[in-house]
Protein backbone atom coordinates (compact mmCIF):
# COMPACT_ATOMS: atom_id res chain seq x y z
CA UNK A 1 0.00 0.00 0.00
CA UNK A 2 2.97 1.94 0.55
CA UNK A 3 4.36 2.10 -2.86
CA UNK A 4 1.00 2.81 -4.14
CA UNK A 5 0.32 5.83 -2.09
CA UNK A 6 3.88 6.66 -3.00
CA UNK A 7 3.33 6.33 -6.77
CA UNK A 8 0.30 8.38 -6.40
CA UNK A 9 2.40 11.27 -5.21
CA UNK A 10 4.41 10.70 -7.79
CA UNK A 11 1.28 10.91 -9.94
CA UNK A 12 0.12 14.26 -8.79
CA UNK A 13 3.59 16.12 -8.85
CA UNK A 14 4.46 14.97 -12.47
CA UNK A 15 1.42 16.32 -13.33
CA UNK A 16 1.98 20.42 -12.03
CA UNK A 17 3.75 22.50 -14.52
CA UNK A 18 6.67 24.10 -12.84
CA UNK A 19 6.39 27.47 -12.32
CA UNK A 20 9.12 29.15 -14.13
CA UNK A 21 7.92 26.87 -17.10
CA UNK A 22 7.73 28.91 -20.45
CA UNK A 23 4.37 29.39 -21.62
CA UNK A 24 4.04 27.64 -24.63
CA UNK A 25 1.90 29.74 -26.76
CA UNK A 26 2.32 27.63 -30.08
CA UNK A 27 2.79 23.99 -31.23
CA UNK A 28 4.25 23.38 -34.61
CA UNK A 29 4.39 19.87 -36.06
CA UNK A 30 6.64 19.26 -38.84
CA UNK A 31 5.30 16.13 -40.90
CA UNK A 32 7.67 15.22 -42.83
CA UNK A 33 10.22 15.38 -39.64
CA UNK A 34 8.08 13.49 -37.67
CA UNK A 35 8.61 15.99 -35.07
CA UNK A 36 6.54 18.08 -32.34
CA UNK A 37 7.58 21.66 -31.04
CA UNK A 38 6.75 23.52 -28.48
CA UNK A 39 7.03 26.89 -28.60
CA UNK A 40 7.08 30.29 -26.66
CA UNK A 41 7.73 33.98 -27.56
CA UNK A 42 8.67 32.02 -31.33
CA UNK A 43 11.57 30.30 -29.51
CA UNK A 44 11.10 26.11 -29.61
CA UNK A 45 11.43 24.75 -26.18
CA UNK A 46 11.01 21.22 -26.22
CA UNK A 47 10.96 19.14 -29.62
CA UNK A 48 9.57 15.36 -29.56
CA UNK A 49 9.65 13.11 -32.33
CA UNK A 50 6.21 11.58 -33.47
CA UNK A 51 4.29 9.22 -35.40
CA UNK A 52 1.00 10.27 -37.66
CA UNK A 53 -2.00 8.75 -39.40
CA UNK A 54 -0.89 5.82 -41.55
CA UNK A 55 -1.09 6.89 -44.73
CA UNK A 56 0.47 11.17 -43.95
CA UNK A 57 1.18 12.61 -47.42
CA UNK A 58 -0.94 15.50 -47.90
CA UNK A 59 -3.58 17.35 -45.93
CA UNK A 60 -7.17 15.48 -44.43
CA UNK A 61 -9.16 15.11 -46.88
CA UNK A 62 -12.06 12.39 -45.20
CA UNK A 63 -12.65 10.07 -42.91
CA UNK A 64 -10.50 7.32 -42.94
CA UNK A 65 -8.09 8.54 -44.94
CA UNK A 66 -5.54 7.79 -42.42
CA UNK A 67 -3.90 11.16 -43.13
CA UNK A 68 -2.86 14.06 -40.64
CA UNK A 69 -4.48 17.26 -41.09
CA UNK A 70 -2.18 20.25 -42.57
CA UNK A 71 -2.82 23.95 -41.64
CA UNK A 72 -3.69 26.27 -38.53
CA UNK A 73 -5.91 24.97 -35.82
CA UNK A 74 -6.32 25.70 -31.87
CA UNK A 75 -5.68 22.92 -29.47
CA UNK A 76 -9.34 23.48 -27.53
CA UNK A 77 -9.94 20.90 -24.90
CA UNK A 78 -8.13 18.22 -22.88
CA UNK A 79 -8.99 14.62 -22.03
CA UNK A 80 -7.48 12.34 -19.94
CA UNK A 81 -10.04 9.30 -19.67
CA UNK A 82 -9.39 8.55 -23.62
CA UNK A 83 -8.59 5.10 -25.08
CA UNK A 84 -5.08 6.81 -25.16
CA UNK A 85 -2.81 7.88 -22.66
CA UNK A 86 -3.60 11.62 -22.14
CA UNK A 87 -5.24 13.05 -25.44
CA UNK A 88 -5.57 16.92 -26.35
CA UNK A 89 -8.15 17.53 -29.04
CA UNK A 90 -7.34 19.67 -32.50
CA UNK A 91 -9.68 21.64 -33.65
CA UNK A 92 -9.80 19.59 -37.12
CA UNK A 93 -12.31 19.99 -39.38
CA UNK A 94 -12.55 23.90 -39.76
CA UNK A 95 -14.94 25.43 -41.77
CA UNK A 96 -12.96 25.26 -45.00
CA UNK A 97 -12.55 21.41 -44.29
CA UNK A 98 -15.81 20.97 -44.12
CA UNK A 99 -16.80 22.88 -46.92
CA UNK A 100 -14.05 20.84 -49.33
CA UNK A 101 -15.47 17.55 -47.74
CA UNK A 102 -19.15 18.38 -48.51
CA UNK A 103 -18.14 19.25 -51.99
CA UNK A 104 -17.01 16.08 -52.83
CA UNK A 105 -19.92 14.50 -50.62
CA UNK A 106 -17.77 12.94 -47.96
CA UNK A 107 -17.38 13.66 -44.47
CA UNK A 108 -14.31 15.65 -43.52
CA UNK A 109 -13.69 12.83 -39.86
CA UNK A 110 -12.68 14.19 -36.96
CA UNK A 111 -11.76 13.57 -33.58
CA UNK A 112 -7.83 14.16 -34.28
CA UNK A 113 -5.48 14.46 -31.22
CA UNK A 114 -2.34 14.83 -29.67
CA UNK A 115 -2.04 11.29 -27.63
CA UNK A 116 0.14 8.89 -26.10
CA UNK A 117 0.20 5.46 -26.80
CA UNK A 118 -3.12 3.04 -26.21
CA UNK A 119 -3.64 2.40 -22.97
CA UNK A 120 -1.97 -0.64 -21.67
CA UNK A 121 0.53 -0.72 -24.42
CA UNK A 122 3.06 1.85 -23.34
CA UNK A 123 5.58 -0.63 -22.86
CA UNK A 124 5.64 -0.87 -26.92
CA UNK A 125 6.29 2.38 -27.27
CA UNK A 126 9.88 1.73 -28.74
CA UNK A 127 8.60 0.14 -31.37
CA UNK A 128 5.40 1.75 -32.45
CA UNK A 129 7.07 5.20 -32.37
CA UNK A 130 9.31 3.92 -35.20
CA UNK A 131 6.12 3.87 -37.96
CA UNK A 132 2.85 5.35 -38.56
CA UNK A 133 0.19 4.19 -37.06
CA UNK A 134 -2.84 6.11 -36.25
CA UNK A 135 -6.11 7.10 -38.22
CA UNK A 136 -4.87 10.45 -38.68
CA UNK A 137 -3.59 11.33 -34.80
CA UNK A 138 -0.17 12.88 -33.29
CA UNK A 139 1.11 10.53 -31.25
CA UNK A 140 3.80 10.81 -28.67
CA UNK A 141 5.69 8.46 -25.97
CA UNK A 142 3.76 8.26 -22.49
CA UNK A 143 6.78 10.23 -21.17
CA UNK A 144 6.70 12.55 -24.02
CA UNK A 145 2.99 13.19 -24.02
CA UNK A 146 3.05 13.89 -19.99
CA UNK A 147 5.47 16.97 -20.97
CA UNK A 148 3.19 18.14 -23.56
CA UNK A 149 0.20 17.66 -21.57
CA UNK A 150 1.86 19.62 -18.42
CA UNK A 151 3.42 22.39 -20.96
CA UNK A 152 0.14 23.22 -23.20
CA UNK A 153 -2.69 24.92 -21.65
CA UNK A 154 -6.22 25.17 -24.13
CA UNK A 155 -6.93 26.77 -26.47
CA UNK A 156 -3.31 27.19 -27.50
CA UNK A 157 -2.49 27.42 -31.37
CA UNK A 158 -1.16 24.51 -33.69
CA UNK A 159 0.38 24.57 -37.06
CA UNK A 160 0.77 21.32 -39.16
CA UNK A 161 3.08 21.48 -41.44
CA UNK A 162 3.49 19.14 -44.67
Amino acid sequence: MARFIKFVAFLALASVANANDPVVDLVRVEKSKRLLHLVSDGNTVATFSIALGGSPTGHKQEEGDQRTPEGRYVLDYKKSDSAYFRSIHISYPNSSDSEAAEARGVSPGGFIMIHGQRNGFGWAASATQKFDWTDGCIALTNEDMLKVWNAVTVPTPIEIEP
